[in-house]
């Protein structure tokens, strides 16, 4: 980040988020989690993540178009990154109880209405990059649980009701070019798909090797917009090249692996399907930013997991790991076999 930016402020301002986020990590992994087996304590996590994605329209704070900060002053709080792991434990509490009857099509749909209730009020902000990774999370986690293939068509079919819904009575006039430049990047390279367009120049230009630390042209002189946030990777990619690119989604990869072994080894199904639900938002993330800064995804304000400029998708990434490491911490030996064949098979 200090090398493409002109000044230090995004790099002196990162570097206190990361002291605060990883000093987070290790509180949390020396806490005893099993309380969050407990149903009271997932309601009033639930609903009280449902009352701040309400109260943001209230009191919230308009940056880029959504509503979907709240601002203390001196900083800036997105809400919607915490929200997004109280999902994973309500759904991993769910599904923990109920994953032999998920063939049952009424707990697709419950699950689904809590997963709907947090994706309509992100969705009104409207925060749309966010709004993709809550149906990501519900949609992966109920097939790492064992829906069947019948139900699955189901779940396909109303989640094109449900966009043709958003498209028509929902999304913004902003929202719809995005999608429409995604189809075609250069039908308005001076609007609408500027950023798009930017971002592959920039992916493109790295080539095999990358132009050197410090020397991204496109984001040291600002042709690409939001260097340091939405499209860092494109400004990575243009100073470190392919190379770089692909170390980079290996390290991606073994961390999502790492979540994954340990939530094998957890001591009940809650802990393996949260570990699955933390895997899922890392690679849902990774996957959706790295998509629309190469132009096979719309662009749609999504942050690189511990690299995108901000302190709140820090705090709940390294709070999501600290509880994946504090839960492997109680995880019994004997039940590890059990664990992996068991997911195994849901899988």
């Amino acid at each position: 980040m200090s090398s493409f930016t002109g000044s230090n402020y995004f790099f002196t301002r990162q570097i206190v988020w990361i002291l605060v986020a990883v000093i987070l990590f290790f509180f949390s992994a020396n806490i005893d989690w099993r309380f969050l087996r407990r149903t009271g304590i997932v309601v009033y996590l639930y609903l009280g993540s449902l009352l701040i994605l309400m109260t943001l329209f209230v009191f919230g704070s308009v940056f880029q178009g959504a509503q979907s900060w709240f601002s203390l002053g001196f900083l800036a709080v997105q809400p919607v990154d915490l929200v997004k792991l109280v999902l994973v434990i309500t759904l991993a509490k769910y599904f923990s109880r109920r994953h032999i009857e998920i063939a049952y099509a009424r707990h697709i749909v419950i699950s689904g209405l809590y997963s709907t209730l947090f994706f309509i009020a992100v969705v009104l902000q409207p925060d749309f990059g966010s709004a993709i990774i809550i149906f990501l999370v519900w949609f992966i986690m109920v097939l790492v649980s064992g829906i069947a293939p019948k139900h699955l068509v189901l779940v396909l079919g109303l989640g094109a009701t449900t966009f043709a819904i958003l498209w028509f009575f929902v999304f913004a006039p902003y929202q719809k070019d995005r999608i429409l430049t995604f189809l075609d990047p250069t039908r308005d390279i001076q609007g609408s798909g500027y950023n798009a367009f930017q971002s592959m120049v920039a992916v493109g230009s790295g080539e095999i090797t990358g132009k050197g630390v410090g020397y991204g042209t496109q984001s040291r002189l600002e042709f690409l917009p939001e260097y340091e946030t939405d499209f860092i990777f494109a400004a990575f990619a243009e100073e470190w090249g392919f190379i770089g690119s692909i170390l980079l989604t290996i390290f991606y990869g073994v961390v999502i692996w790492r979540v994954l072994s340990i939530a094998t080894l957890g001591s009940s199904n809650f802990e393996l399907f949260f570990g699955v639900g933390v895997a899922v938002i890392i690679f849902s993330h990774f996957l959706v930013n790295v998509g629309m800064n190469i132009g096979l995804l719309p662009v749609t304000g999504v942050t690189l997991p511990f690299m995108s400029y901000g302190g709140s998708h820090l705090i709940a990434e390294f709070l999501a790991l600290g509880i994946v490491v504090g839960q492997s911490k109680y995880a019994r030996v004997t039940h590890a076999e059990e664990s992996e064949q068991e997911f195994i098979t849901l899988t």
